[in-house]
């Protein structure tokens, strides 16, 4: 028997490749689809969109080893407004994206206060603002602009979960594609610009 780096063994190694795990539903994560289309978009030089980076405060550092840092301790400097902005077209966008294993809803406490009054004053200033919501168990992803998610939030100050038909009636379907990913691009352009672009 041969042993291979870390004690695995071959007879193991044999049994992972004879029951390949079938991972063709799983693709890459919401979160990375949306940055590869943010990539592609720059590289076509139709758009620059980019993640906001979280504010943290690091308090405490541990050094296991002299080539190894550990953050141990750290807490947000401020509430974070939404997860993406930038301009595409003279057109200033902000979009929060969430994802939902539940097949039928989603939950609004997934939203906070802070980041609906965000999309509130991005709105004010005549910005375009939405939310990217992406359903994994059944792989479908629609754009809500900003007005329709404020509006159901009010309601019940986000204390019950949207229902699909509701994202349905007033958001867009987006039709995932390998470049880009995620056109959200086109659907602003047809849907909240009304065709300008």
């Amino acid at each position: 028997m041969v042993n291979y780096p870390h004690k695995i063994s071959s007879k193991k190694r044999q049994s992972s490749l004879s029951n390949p795990k079938n991972f063709a539903n799983r693709g890459m994560s919401f979160e990375k689809m949306i940055n590869a289309t943010n990539d592609y978009y720059l590289s076509q030089g139709l758009a620059v969109i980019h993640k906001k980076p979280t504010p943290i405060q690091i308090v405490r550092v541990d050094y296991p080893q002299r080539s190894r840092a550990k953050i141990v301790e750290a807490y947000f400097r401020q509430a974070s407004t939404t997860d993406y902005s930038g301009v595409y077209d003279g057109y200033y966008i902000d979009f929060e994206a969430k994802e939902t294993k539940q097949k039928n809803a989603i939950p609004m406490k997934n939203f906070h206060l802070h980041q609906i009054h965000h999309m509130e004053q991005v709105l004010n200033q005549k910005g375009i603002c939405f939310v990217l919501l992406h359903f994994s168990s059944q792989q479908e992803t629609y754009l809500l602009p900003a007005p329709h998610l404020i509006s159901f939030y009010h309601q019940d100050k986000g204390q019950k979960s949207m229902p699909l038909g509701y994202i349905q009636e007033f958001g867009f379907k987006i039709e995932t594609s390998a470049f880009p990913q995620i056109p959200y691009l086109d659907v602003i352009r047809e849907h909240l610009l009304g065709g300008k672009t």
